[in-house]
């Protein structure tokens, strides 16, 4: 259960941003799943690699140098993943990274804590 609710969330939070923004496209609700999947093995293998590396910069940048390493990983995902996930550009890229990290503390905090604490 702990790694399914992260992965439904992504899930989520792709289709909606690819519902809202031309540049940023997924081929249906199995791309969504396919690219949740992807990115969520992604950020669990090469993401902490990449913000130990970048540490330095991500500092002097408040933290914000975060938003670039998630925006690389989700062309990185869009990459592997050919026509069934496309993004335009970079920028694009950038703005989703924001939007989907935006949308990932609202449904975390709004959503899933409420249904975690029900539960105790």
């Amino acid at each position: 259960m702990g790694c399914l609710v992260p992965f439904l969330v992504n899930m989520v939070t792709l289709m909606v941003v690819a519902g809202f923004f031309p540049g940023f496209e997924l081929d249906g609700l199995g791309a969504a799943f396919t690219a949740a999947l992807l990115l969520s093995i992604i950020n669990m293998l090469i993401r902490p690699l990449l913000v130990i590396l970048t540490l330095p910069i991500t500092v002097v940048t408040l933290g914000f140098f975060v938003f670039i390493i998630n925006a690389a990983l989700l062309m990185l995902t869009s990459e592997l993943m050919g026509d069934l996930f496309s993004i335009s550009s970079f920028g694009m890229a950038l703005l989703a990274a924001v939007l989907i990290a935006l949308l990932n503390v609202l449904i975390n905090n709004f959503i899933v804590e409420p249904l975690r604490s029900d539960r105790s």
